[in-house]
């Protein structure tokens, strides 16, 4: 019996060993082993059992579903899947993401899973890869992320994806301390606080729209009469500072995700944004405001830094 213990220990030992010596052999060949490569590494590697617990058609309607807690797939990483199997997942979250922010964003996911940690995370396959449209998407409390390999024509990020961050507790203080995410809503008031009294007055709203799930990033296709102030009511140094907190707001995502993201927002039309802030969701009362949208015709980028942070990201060519 100690002799089989020891041995499993062993090949496990072996495993997570073989799978970190590989995965550093990834991040030194970037341009050979993207994420998307990764997944079709993975792909190739699951049972049949596995498969049928989280494959499924292209065309599935879960691929495009998101929420702020939820697990696409029952199988949770760290207990339905083998130590490489977790390893190249691992890599293909952090290859999603850029140098700068990618440990910053994998240690939030480990903090808010609890003791689970990143094994806490379950992941869903969607189409073939290596053969034509697919999309992997993982997911778990504040974390829904997506590799589509550009599959999905016109859509940032293969589709909608959340973020959070409950960094000191559920409740987190006014300025809310160790969040790796409260830049962005530092970046928005900056925003805030170059509109002049009647700008204010526009932009300012009771409260931001309620957190439903997928509805939360629905599109309206609207140009007007969408909530806040609009970007031809802003001079060129607020709109500019405008583009600023949408560049930081992508700033977590490598450079492919981010410039495609960017490039739809101008596509759609930069002017038909809308900036609004929540006046009755001010933590703290001390008018830095926590609770924020920008929303167009086909993109909503909403945040939600009340009682910790929710952020929502939905951008497409067209609603």
């Amino acid at each position: 019996m100690e002799s089989n213990q020891t041995r499993r220990k062993f090949i496990t030992s072996t495993l997570a060993t073989s799978a970190a010596l590989s995965l550093q052999s990834f991040s030194k060949n970037k341009k050979l082993y993207s994420s998307e490569t990764l997944v079709t590494q993975l792909y190739k590697s699951l049972t049949r059992k596995q498969k049928s617990e989280i494959c499924f058609d292209f065309d599935h309607k879960l691929r495009l579903a998101v929420d702020n807690n939820w697990h696409i797939t029952k199988p949770r990483l760290n207990n339905s899947y083998t130590p490489e199997q977790q390893a190249l997942v691992k890599e293909i979250f952090m290859g999603l993401h850029s140098e700068k922010y990618a440990k910053k964003v994998y240690d939030q996911v480990v903090h808010d899973s609890g003791q689970a940690g990143f094994g806490d995370s379950s992941i869903a396959l969607f189409g073939k890869p290596g053969t034509g449209k697919f999309e992997f998407v993982l997911t778990g409390r504040h974390c829904t992320r997506r590799c589509d390999g550009d599959s999905v024509e016109g859509t940032a990020f293969g589709g909608p994806i959340f973020y959070g961050h409950a960094a000191e507790g559920f409740v987190e203080k006014p300025h809310h301390p160790g969040n790796a995410y409260w830049y962005q809503a530092k970046k928005a008031n900056e925003v805030f606080q170059m509109l002049d009294g009647k700008q204010r007055k526009v932009a300012l709203i009771d409260e931001c729209r309620d957190e439903e799930g997928t509805d939360t990033v629905k599109l309206t296709g609207k140009k007007k009469g969408l909530e806040g102030i609009p970007m031809t009511e802003l001079s060129a140094d607020q709109k500019n500072k405008v583009r600023e907190t949408l560049i930081d707001i992508m700033a977590p995502y490598r450079e492919k995700d981010s410039k495609e993201a960017l490039k739809l927002i101008d596509q759609a039309g930069f002017d038909h944004l809308h900036m609004a802030f929540s006046e009755n969701e001010d933590v703290g009362r001390d008018q830095v405001w926590d609770v924020w949208q920008i929303e167009g015709p086909s993109m909503i980028c909403f945040f939600r830094g009340d009682p910790h942070v929710h952020a929502w990201i939905h951008i497409k060519d067209k609603a």
